[in-house]
């Protein structure tokens, strides 16, 4: 576990009393320094709890159900279009501050008869405005689920209707919701999981709530964060509409590029949308927080990511590529398309089709093309995903066993404890205890979630078997520790979703929809996982009561399944043309489309053929060796040198810490670091006041003013069509490159193969 997120070493006798149903994490105050500094920069201080402010009002719910269905019904729409825009988490937390607000200042504070509720309850408060971004971050874990019912429903035209639908995406979030759950103990609990995602949440919060200010010092800037988040927002709003639309160039400044738009090596060394991106320069903030905002992100798991980047993406792809390893000259040398023996993008149509019931056509297949991958993409989704696949295990067991052994321990003790009705134990340094949430609770969600997904797959006939399901949910749980311990302390995450296809591909050949519903319920259940996971622990900073918090995550679990499919349903039936290649708008659905190449791909040409010993991209197994060997190494070299640079290295995100490349470039995942290293390192030491005061309210403020911005944006100039009429050299400069038209080093004569 990285130093500055653990508890200092206790001794048996500091060990407070077993759990009787109380939510079981211990304060910060047992945290290292540091780490007390980051919460207190975060606005976390859980001795100003106050167990009186109220959170199940009639505004929470109104307002929290308000913004669910308005989050699914914009994020499900957008899903189907390109470009795509969403409401954003942090978006919706600031604009739920005013209407609570407003609430609280017009509504007359009457009692509704019987139920006994306050109109208005008094002042709208913290907890109340947590609750309602925890509802609301329920849309955005049913958008991966939207796309794989477009991706059925219109592209293998098998529809099985609504009941389908919301049986099978209420399942896969609420074994997400059961997991997280069951696995409290290990996942939530320890103090070094501290989830820094959230801390620009608290750090809002605090602003917009009056919290505690901190970083008082002569030399600080004195401004509240209140207003300087105010002025931050505010700045990057109007800063959002020249890279989004006036000058769409300083969001790809690849200079270089534009000075030789011909040269293909200087456009795929330095290029951002199909190169390296070798000088990592943009002013955009949604490409430099295309992962996720640096400023929240440990400086120790910046740097092994950016260490991952310079070797994997700036080191080895290149040699890899320029010596035509895997005929990889001939395609771009950074794309998320697959490619025939062209160079042009592959046809799946030509080996599959409906009549054939998406089998593969072995002699179409034969004189068409095998499939062949970028570079990039090929070493990354690929190479370095088994590598990480195997490398999660081994770390976990060398570098995390205490961890996981102690939460295994803490959870059987819970269980034995569950039906103990004795006082409530407070916490140590902790003033105030709330009841737990049973785990039993969690054991009843998790059963009626696998039988839910058992009776879809085998009513409704989609290919996947019973024993496929308890596969798929087997694979979700085995992974999710691992993850989710790195999610917990890095905010970044390891992505397994080709290894859930290739599993998929090996034992239900040729059945594609097996391998689309095998890869929902194994993997993006396990995505929403980590989400809930992370709400856990935000309800516990916030002073959320854990049985209110599964209250409100049930509700709106539910609420948000309902209304994604809803709304998913309606635009299927009333857009014109919808998911076609000149749908109207753009709505041409490409995320669907994406996953149902994939789908194809893995299911009816299947990893049996793609990796086969003489196929071209058999070497890719030997990465499985990387994987087992590296940690051990890694782990050995700590051991020795115990105060080295080793103890900082991670080698999980040294494997997999570029999972989003591609799409995402060397220059997304570069100016990320380097934006991060330098709050993280040089402000931080050199105005370590300022750094703690606001830093995070930034984050809050950037997130928040880029997302609420994109959305003006698009309805007020793109979707009116006024950004047709509007060109100059700031729109069209990057797009005359051969970045931007994907060149590749080596070109095939026309009516030849490679």
């Amino acid at each position: 576990m990285p130093e500055h997120l653990k508890a200092p070493e206790q001794s048996v006798g500091d060990e407070p009393p077993p759990s009787q149903g109380v939510h079981q994490v211990s304060k910060p105050v047992v945290h290292s320094d540091v780490a007390s500094e980051v919460l207190s920069a975060a606005g976390i201080d859980l001795s100003t709890d106050d167990p009186d402010l109220p959170c199940l009002t009639l505004r929470m719910w109104t307002i929290g159900i308000f913004f669910t269905l308005l989050g699914c019904g914009l994020n499900t729409l957008y899903t189907l279009r390109f470009p795509s825009i969403s409401l954003t988490q942090s978006a919706v937390q600031f604009l739920a501050f005013p209407m609570g607000k407003a609430w609280e200042m017009t509504i007359p504070d009457w009692t509704i008869p019987i139920v006994g509720w306050k109109l208005n309850p008094g002042r709208f408060n913290k907890k109340e405005n947590i609750l309602i971004y925890i509802m609301a971050n329920l849309s955005f874990l049913t958008r991966l689920s939207a796309d794989v019912l477009t991706e059925q429903r219109i592209f293998f035209g098998y529809k099985t209707g609504w009941g389908f639908e919301m049986l099978i995406t209420l399942a896969t979030i609420l074994f997400g919701f059961s997991i997280a759950g069951i696995c409290k103990t290990i996942v939530v609990d320890p103090p070094a999981m501290a989830y820094p995602g959230v801390f620009a949440n608290t750090a809002l919060n605090s602003a917009l709530h009056g919290g505690k200010e901190q970083g008082e010092s002569k030399n600080v800037w004195r401004t509240s964060r209140y207003t300087f988040f105010v002025m931050a927002f505010a700045a990057s709003f109007c800063w959002y509409w020249f890279p989004d639309f006036i000058f769409p160039a300083l969001g790809y400044f690849t200079f270089l590029c534009w000075a030789a738009p011909k040269n293909t090596v200087v456009n795929q060394l330095f290029g951002m949308k199909n190169g390296l991106g070798l000088l990592p320069i943009t002013f955009d903030w949604s490409q430099i927080a295309y992962i996720g905002s640096p400023l929240v992100v440990p400086t120790w798991a910046i740097a092994n990511v950016f260490a991952a980047l310079i070797v994997w993406v700036y080191i080895v792809s290149p040699a890899l590529y320029y010596t035509n390893t895997w005929n990889s000259a001939y395609l771009p040398i950074q794309s998320n398309s697959v490619f025939d023996n062209t160079g042009h993008t592959y046809n799946v149509s030509r080996i599959i089709n409906k009549q054939d019931g998406y089998r593969i056509n072995l002699v179409k297949y034969a004189d068409y093309s095998t499939i062949y991958l970028p570079v990039t993409y090929a070493l990354n989704q690929f190479g370095l995903a088994f590598a990480t696949v195997l490398s999660l295990f081994v770390w976990v067991v060398l570098e995390e066993r205490d961890q996981v052994l102690h939460g295994l321990r803490s959870g059987w003790r819970s269980i034995r404890m569950t039906l103990d009705q004795s006082p409530k134990y407070p916490e140590r340094g902790q003033p105030i205890a709330y009841p737990s949430t049973p785990t039993w609770w969690y054991w009843i969600t998790a059963i009626i979630s696998i039988a839910l997904a058992i009776f879809c797959c085998e009513y409704w006939k989609v290919q996947l078997p019973w024993y496929g399901v308890l596969l798929a949910f087997a694979i979700s749980t085995v992974f999710f520790v691992p993850l989710c311990i790195i999610y917990g302390t890095t905010n970044l995450r390891i992505n397994i979703d080709i290894f859930c296809r290739i599993i998929a591909g090996y034992i239900w050949e040729g059945r594609v929809l097996a391998n689309v519903w095998f890869f929902n319920l194994g993997y993006i259940s396990g995505i929403k996982a980590l989400q809930f996971s992370q709400d856990f622990k935000l309800g516990y900073y916030c002073g959320i009561p854990p049985r209110d918090l599964f209250t409100v995550q049930l509700a709106a679990l539910c609420i948000a399944t309902l209304a994604q499919v809803g709304v998913l349903n309606w635009a299927l039936t009333h857009i014109k043309n919808v998911c076609a290649a000149d749908a109207p708008n753009g709505f041409t659905c490409p995320f669907s489309r994406t996953h149902f190449n994939t789908s194809t791909i893995w299911g009816a040409v299947g990893p049996r053929r793609f990796f086969s010993p003489d196929a071209t991209y058999h070497s890719l197994l030997y990465f499985f060796i990387l994987g087992l060997v590296l940690p051990v190494l890694v782990y050995l070299l700590k051991r020795r040198y115990p105060t080295s640079f080793w103890r900082h290295v991670h080698v999980p995100l040294l494997l997999g810490g570029l999972n989003y490349l591609p799409p995402a470039s060397g220059t997304n995942y570069g100016s990320w670091a380097v934006v991060g290293l330098v709050f993280g390192v040089y402000i931080k030491r050199r105005h370590a006041a300022w750094w703690q005061r606001h830093t995070f309210v930034l984050s809050a403020a950037l997130d928040s003013s880029v997302a609420i911005a994109a959305v003006i944006i698009f309805f007020a100039v793109f979707w009116t069509n006024v950004a047709n009429n509007f060109s100059w050299w700031g729109t069209d400069v990057y797009q005359e490159t051969c970045d931007w038209k994907a060149c590749p080093y080596k070109t095939v004569a026309k009516g030849h193969t490679f």
